[in-house]
């Protein structure tokens, strides 16, 4: 029997959630599911929190104060208890009745993560146009092969979540974490619908958030494993510079050039001494990195099986 459990970040939702929780078991009961529905609740103000108490099945996470979405889905995660994760809003623009879809697509390719796709989305004009910046951003940089990040409406096997945590804004960036680690990701369409109650979450911090968290997962992506790489070599490269620019200014000194008002000296130190800096720089997190994967569970490879064949 297939067994989930659904994952619902909410704050302030008084007009959705109800409705939300209905749907979802509609679905699980209609297909046979064994299923459990985590409602988080991200320090909501309205009284969503006494609603989504009153709901049975349920099983409720109340943070003391809003901690953000990315915090909520985090401890969602770590609550969850069965073999597949689902993650989506609460706010009921996701469909429920997608969750079907993307548990078939997900086992039919042997996946690991399959991503809805807000193909039409039911969004104002300035939300869309926020998140196709984003997402080009994101394709360019990270590209883990997804059209929509942003849609939160999301099936991933347990195992994926074994070494990975979740901050900042990076709820968005799942598919690419889990990417970088080497789970299989895919996407589908689904049906997404317009806001009906409620106000949006989302504002112009978010988006700055989203931003930085961009660039996080892109050094993770490439550097994560040799920071060196990236800040020695950026420190030999301005060393090299300072060199030459030394051997030049010394060059100009004793053909008589008055060196008084010129400031390559100056910019000669300063290559030098940033070089020397980055790359005891690189040095120093080389070393934090290897005290990171010794002291904590994480490991830069992901094992996808291990098979043993003994003699007869």
């Amino acid at each position: 029997m297939t067994s989930l459990s659904i994952v619902i970040p909410v704050m302030n939702e008084t007009e959705n959630i109800a409705e939300v929780h209905q749907e979802i078991v509609a679905v699980c009961e209609a297909e046979g599911y064994r299923f459990e529905i985590i409602i988080i609740d991200d320090g909501s103000t309205d009284g969503t929190a006494q609603i989504a108490a009153g709901l049975k099945p349920v099983k409720l996470i109340r943070f003391q104060k809003n901690f953000g979405q990315t915090a909520a889905m985090d401890a969602g995660i770590r609550a969850a208890s069965h073999d597949f994760i689902v993650t989506m809003d609460g706010d009921r623009q996701n469909d429920p009745h997608d969750i079907p879809r993307l548990l078939q697509h997900l086992e039919a390719n042997d996946l690991d993560v399959v991503a809805g796709w807000r193909v039409k989305r039911r969004d104002n004009t300035g939300k869309r146009f926020v998140s196709r910046g984003a997402n080009f951003l994101r394709r360019v940089l990270l590209k883990d092969g997804i059209h929509d990040s942003g849609c939160t409406l999301k099936v991933f096997r347990r195992s994926c979540f074994e070494h990975v945590r979740l901050y900042g804004e990076m709820h968005r960036f799942i598919p690419a974490l889990l990417k970088i680690k080497g789970f299989r990701i895919g996407e589908l369409p689904v049906n997404h619908r317009p806001r009906v109650a409620g106000k949006t979450k989302y504002d112009w911090r978010r988006t700055i958030k989203g931003f930085v968290d961009i660039l996080s997962v892109w050094f993770w992506n490439k550097y994560a494993v040799r920071p060196l790489h990236l800040l020695g070599g950026g420190g030999l490269v301005c060393l090299l510079l300072g060199l030459v620019t030394c051997l030049y200014t010394l060059v100009l000194f004793l053909t008589g050039e008055d060196m008084s008002n010129s400031a390559f000296p100056l910019l000669a130190a300063f290559l030098v001494l940033t070089g020397i800096q980055l790359f005891i720089s690189g040095l120093l997190a080389d070393v934090m990195l290897k005290i990171y994967f010794e002291k904590t569970n994480d490991t830069a490879y992901t094992i996808r099986e291990i098979i043993e064949n003994p003699k007869p």
